[in-house]
């Protein structure tokens, strides 16, 4: 299958993107198909445990961007990728892969995909999920906590280090390059039904 639309959906950490994008496909699994930049962290099994943990994860060139606009573009021609799987308690990618099929729409997701201008090339729809930073601090200690094996100094001290810089240089920039803007994210209910409208008649072609 040929997909119709490829929509891109940025914001920085925290800001609701990732529960904006799995309601979507909630509400049409058999039309959208999901791929996250997060899963294309670069694999640095040369790497101690230790020196991994230091590395900058927020900056571009802690993604394998190359291979995901690959995998964009594969799928928008409309051939199946396999996708990498990444462990963020080990910080290392599996040794397996999840194999993404190409549906009516692909919806990609993460906080730095409308930075790189290849990747942009490749959208039709380019939405900014755009949340407080004080909200997002605080979702992503949740988030690092219960999902990620983090602790909390750990997640701190990363937000202060790295990710609130990195924010400002290379996300919050990356508005401008919107088509739409969405307060709250997943949470706001009117942007979601504008955007969930546009999504379908691309879908169903109408």
């Amino acid at each position: 299958m040929t997909p119709k639309a490829v929509i891109a959906i940025a914001g920085g950490t925290g800001s609701g993107k990732t529960t904006f994008a799995n309601r979507i496909v909630d509400q049409l699994p058999h039309h959208v198909t999901l791929l996250t930049h997060d899963a294309y962290y670069r694999d640095n099994p040369h790497l101690s445990y230790e020196n991994r943990c230091q590395l900058n994860y927020d900056h571009p060139d802690s993604f394998d961007t190359d291979l995901f606009a690959l995998h964009v573009e594969a799928l928008k021609s409309g051939a199946a990728v396999e996708r990498p799987v990444y462990n963020f308690s080990t910080h290392l990618r599996e040794d397996f892969t999840v194999r993404v099929e190409p549906l009516d729409i692909v919806l990609v997701e993460g906080i730095l995909i409308l930075e790189n201008p290849t990747l942009r090339k490749l959208f039709d729809l380019k939405i900014f999920v755009d949340t407080d930073a004080d909200v997002r601090i605080l979702r992503r200690i949740t988030r690092d906590i219960q999902e990620r094996g983090r602790t909390l100094d750990s997640v701190v001290g990363q937000y202060l280090d790295t990710v609130k810089p990195m924010h400002e240089a290379f996300v919050e920039p990356t508005k401008r390059y919107a088509h739409v803007i969405i307060p709250e994210g997943g949470y706001n209910e009117a942007g979601f039904d504008v955007i969930m409208a546009r999504i379908r008649h691309l879908a169903y072609n109408v």
